[in-house]
């Protein structure tokens, strides 16, 4: 049993797994990022994001880290272990402060063909995490 699963709820009752609260109180609650922004979107830290020294408790600090890199909003999820809205909004927090740059893969006038590759390819990613 892992340090999580040893965790009692209020009640005096073993919590089964982790908890959600944690990743949700990152974002201080809040379950929608400020722009949308597509689970394939590829987030990469900016210059200004790689001047800021890394703080291990800090999930905005984690997320830079990781889009050293080019990494889609679902890779910086698998990565955390964070759910997709939770991504989302920390990458959301992070663009508005010039800490990472956000690049859709697919423009508006993308095929569909082009738009199913692409879900092939993120569907890909996904499994080899």
């Amino acid at each position: 049993m892992n340090e999580q699963d040893q965790w009692e709820t209020g009640r005096g009752e073993p919590r089964t797994g982790p908890s959600l609260a944690r990743p949700y109180a990152w974002t201080e609650g809040r379950t929608r990022p400020a722009i949308e922004l597509a689970l394939e979107a590829l987030v990469q830290t900016t210059a200004e994001g790689r001047t800021v020294p890394y703080n291990h408790a800090s999930p905005l600090s984690a997320v830079t880290q990781l889009c050293l890199q080019p990494r889609s909003i679902a890779e910086i999820a698998a990565n955390l272990g964070v759910p997709l809205q939770v991504a989302r909004v920390l990458v959301g927090d992070l663009l508005g402060a010039g800490m990472v740059l956000v690049r859709d893969t697919l423009g508006d006038n993308a095929s569909w063909d082009e738009r199913h590759d692409l879900l092939e390819r993120v569907l890909s990613g996904l499994r080899t995490l």
